[in-house]
């Protein structure tokens, strides 16, 4: 049973920063694409960032340039480095262990919340 442990998230200013962490348990950690979410009330949840066993990365057009995915095998953690929020960044962040055909695997945890205000 794999459990995702999101932390981070607060309330920050625009052009600001935060780094969102995600522990990982149960599972195989290295050898599995993990993902950060997002979800905005009224909004489905949203892919943002991707990193998949080899550090590849890919994102959001949104978020391009503004959010860097890592990950650190060795303590089984995942990052969202977030440089220059916007207000339309304001959501609840989750992570998950990207699967077959990109689908999201384990169940949800309890995500952290992002708001961006000044």
């Amino acid at each position: 049973q794999v459990q995702l442990v999101e932390s981070g998230g607060g309330l920050v200013q625009p052009g600001g920063s935060l780094r969102l962490s995600c522990a990982v348990s149960g599972t195989i950690f290295s050898v599995y694409d993990m993902g950060w979410y997002r979800q905005a009330p009224g909004n489905r949840r949203e892919l943002v960032a991707h990193i998949d066993t080899t550090d590849v990365t890919n994102y959001t057009e949104s978020v391009k340039g503004r959010f860097t995915i890592s990950r650190d095998n060795a303590k089984n953690m995942v990052y969202l480095q977030m440089n220059s929020p916007k207000p339309q960044d304001t959501a609840v962040y989750y992570c998950n262990v990207i699967g077959t055909h990109s689908r999201p695997f384990a169940s949800w945890g309890q995500g952290t919340q992002v708001t961006v205000s000044s």
